[in-house]
């Protein structure tokens, strides 16, 4: 079976590309953004772009798998250094907070590339489905560590919906404490265990 784009090692040109079109879809919106404008902004031939990535929609899937990347290391990063099972449960929205000040003033990427591309056959909405399944399932995770009772998962989904809540309520709603209320909302639906 050939190696598909996503496959293959990123050369430094499709690494130049990528990170553009990173920035630019991000900011500008993906509708907005042009091949030829990643091209020039990459310093790249359009070709290149196409012979790298393929499609302008293998780029933008190719953009939020970097991004999505980058987030899930942010986060099991910075709860892998709590100690204690149920503060790393709320970690998570530390972490959110962190990033939303560091990488995301717009929002999620997945949930606003899904509202440009809202046909739900296009694969940026398995990439995001994927991406709030990965968060649940983290969630799922670190309650059954911190020894917490879930039945049927019901606690997991309040959190992924309390974390998905502060992501909209900052980036749309401006509460620039989004996540540390969150944060508290958590704090006081977990249970205390031992």
């Amino acid at each position: 079976m050939p190696a598909t784009a996503q496959d293959r090692p990123l050369t430094p040109a499709a690494r130049r590309v990528l990170r553009v079109a990173e920035q630019l879809f991000y900011e500008r919106g993906i509708g907005s953004v042009g091949m030829e404008l990643i091209a020039a902004e990459a310093g790249v031939t359009k070709k290149t772009v196409y012979d790298r990535f393929g499609s302008k929609d293998a780029l933008i899937l190719a953009y939020l798998r970097a991004r999505d990347e980058r987030w899930r290391d942010f986060v099991t990063t910075r709860i892998a250094a709590v100690p204690d099972a149920r503060e790393r449960v709320l970690a998570t929205f530390d972490a959110l907070d962190a990033w939303q000040a560091a990488e995301a003033e717009r929002g999620c990427s997945m949930v606003n590339a899904c509202a440009e591309l809202p046909d739900a056959s296009h694969p940026v909405h398995g990439a995001a489905a994927g991406q709030k399944a990965w968060l649940r399932d983290l969630y799922a995770g670190l309650v059954d560590e911190a020894g917490m009772a879930d039945d049927q998962g019901m606690l997991a989904d309040q959190l992924l919906i309390v974390h998905e809540g502060a992501v909209i309520a900052f980036s749309i709603g401006g509460i620039r404490d989004a996540a540390a209320k969150a944060r508290a909302t958590a704090a006081a639906i977990l249970p205390r265990t031992g």
